[in-house]
């Protein structure tokens, strides 16, 4: 309860003012483009700012980083909420996107000092997994509905609030958890990179989260312009992917104890694979629909679940010393696979089609079972 609201906000931040991005340039005297800039730049400054806050989460203690991260994300969403001027915009969003990166990287290392050795773990690690994977999804309806009632301003004004509301329990309740000894950076680094696990597991992470954001990148279009649902009608749609790994992450800590780490996540792939033949066989045989589209989405959703469960613990297991920076790494590397070729795949496949997701979750699939291989020899 302290720690979600943190990782919740990150990801409501990314996208939230979404749909009233043509209503904000003329309040700050700017073009669309701008604005729009400062989407891509909250995310860069979110992956890039943890290989600054992790290791100084190491360094000073996740409670002082996550509290500046917070106190950060508060002050500029105020900012963001009273300013007319695109230069400060884009500043203060930057400052955000900083803030909630710093949360981010001692809410992760924090799981990490206190649950790993604990079946609490996996369902904190999944439940997280989930919020990073669909909260933004969800954000540009909640941004729609408060710009409608109160103005675009009023979105980063609640952002502010919750944040606060965030920060308020957590000064009284969060305890410092960083380990008291702490190695070097060089030697934390070497052994970072070096961990066949780490990549391994990561690799699992990636082709999670990357799923899910090529379906969210490509699902208005299949299921709005192909198959003819109304926004209501797409937005059930894509609430039921968010709902079926809500109720699979019940069942998380379950999971892990029968199958072990290396075991929810090679299931977690499988269930990939799964998915993506499905959506192959309905991109083929079957029109753009509920059925050929959604549901093959939630077999997806169940093997993203079993594999955020472990993703963590297994890319983090041998550096609870120097959790704040293998967080920061992990995440970096997770983003930029995300990014880069989850943006590949929807560019190269037709992306009014399900080939994107297809060859995303496949050939993401594919790769972390062979590297699974290898790590058991």
């Amino acid at each position: 309860m302290l720690m979600a609201p943190f990782d919740i906000l990150a990801s409501l931040a990314m996208d939230i003012y979404l749909p009233v991005i043509v209503q904000m340039p003329e309040s700050l005297q700017t073009t669309t483009s701008v604005v729009q800039l400062t989407l891509s730049l909250y995310m860069v400054v979110l992956g890039l700012g943890q290989m600054v806050f992790g290791p100084l989460s190491d360094r000073v203690g996740r409670r002082p980083v996550l509290i500046v991260g917070a106190l950060l994300f508060a002050a500029s969403s105020l900012g963001l909420a009273l300013t007319a001027s695109a230069i400060f915009f884009v500043i203060l969003r930057i400052v955000q996107a900083a803030g909630a990166s710093a949360a981010l990287v001692a809410t992760f290392a924090t799981v990490r000092d206190v649950y790993a050795e604990r079946p609490e773990g996996a369902v904190i690690y999944s439940l997280f997994g989930s919020m990073l994977a669909f909260v933004p999804a969800l954000g540009p309806i909640a941004g729609a509905l408060i710009a409608a009632h109160f103005g675009w301003r009023a979105i980063f004004a609640v952002l502010a609030g919750l944040a606060v509301a965030a920060l308020v329990p957590a000064l009284v309740r969060w305890p410092e958890t960083r380990p008291a000894e702490t190695p070097s950076s060089s030697t934390a680094w070497r052994a970072i990179l070096t961990s066949g696990a780490f990549w391994i597991y990561t690799l699992g992470f990636s082709a999670a989260m990357g799923s899910f954001f090529v379906f969210f990148s490509t699902a208005p279009r299949v299921l709005i312009d192909g198959a003819g649902f109304s926004q209501i009608g797409f937005s059930l749609s894509f609430a039921s992917a968010a709902f079926a790994m809500i109720i699979t992450t019940r069942f998380a800590s379950r999971f892990v104890t029968r199958w072990g780490q290396a075991g929810c996540l090679a299931r977690g792939m499988v269930m990939l694979l799964l998915g993506a033949v499905l959506l192959a066989l309905g991109q083929m045989f079957l029109t753009p629909s509920f059925a050929s589209f959604v549901m093959p989405m939630w077999v997806i959703a169940v093997g993203i679940v079993l594999a955020s469960s472990v993703t963590a613990n297994g890319a983090l297991a041998a550096f609870g010393a120097s959790a704040g920076m293998a967080v920061a790494f992990y995440f970096c590397v997770q983003s930029l696979i995300v990014a880069l070729a989850g943006t590949l795949f929807v560019i190269c496949l037709d992306g009014d089609t399900a080939w994107p997701l297809v060859g995303y979750a496949g050939s993401m699939a594919l790769l972390v079972l062979a590297g699974l291989a290898i790590l058991r020899r």
